[in-house]
């Protein structure tokens, strides 16, 4: 088996160990880092993405892959920052003021690294300001915003505004989810783009942060 396929799939499996071994057995051999993200270890996470949204592998598999994911980023990531590098973009996620719920926000931030994008997670309970603070001094092109209640939905709509307010509107796109949260009401307050599930917002993001 080729060695970056051998990583994807030992990254599939959850085997950090693997990964690790083969992402420096891969730098040994003289591949680009670029060539071994790519293909290796985006490209296995790419696989997990699939087969969460098609209910073939579950959470548990999911953060056992995200594990191995990040032992093989470990080991490359000074290569890539030596070489300048860049993610696909980079993307602020938080759960909204007053809400305490992270376990989506967690997995869309998972998958979001899996995809290639730099993930800057404020946590839960994050205030309007925080949100756009970070995406202005971080230079972040996305804000995702997650809500599990309804009484704080309308968190999301003060960040929306907040960015208009600041002229940024354009520059740093908003996209929401959680189970309450509906495509009319991210419409309604001006968000950009809607994530069903997890699966569907890294999709989106994707679009968000353009080619």
């Amino acid at each position: 088996m080729d060695l970056l396929a051998e990583m994807a799939e030992k990254l599939l499996d959850g085997d950090d160990q693997s990964v690790s071994e083969l992402t420096r057995e891969a730098i040994a051999r003289g591949l680009p880092p670029r060539q071994i993200l790519d293909s290796g270890l985006i490209g296995g996470m790419a696989r997990v993405g699939e087969q969460f949204k098609t209910h073939q592998i579950f959470l548990p598999e999911v953060l056992m892959a995200a594990k191995a994911m990040n032992a093989g980023m470990d080991v490359l990531k000074p290569l890539l920052l030596q070489e300048g590098i860049p993610m696909l973009g980079k993307v602020v996620l938080g759960s909204v003021q007053g809400d305490l719920h992270d376990i989506g926000k967690n997995l869309v931030g998972i998958m979001l690294n899996g995809a290639g994008l730099e993930v800057i997670d404020l946590g839960n309970d994050v205030a309007p300001e925080q949100f756009v603070d970070a995406a202005v001094q971080r230079d972040a092109v996305v804000i995702g915003m997650s809500a599990l209640l309804t009484t704080t939905m309308p968190a999301m709509k003060k960040v929306v505004d907040l960015l208009n307010e600041r002229g940024l509107t354009g520059k740093v796109k908003t996209i929401i989810g959680g189970a309450p949260v509906s495509a009319d009401f991210a419409r309604e307050i001006g968000a950009d783009a809607r994530g069903y599930d997890a699966g569907n917002a890294v999709e989106r993001v994707k679009e968000l942060v353009g080619p």
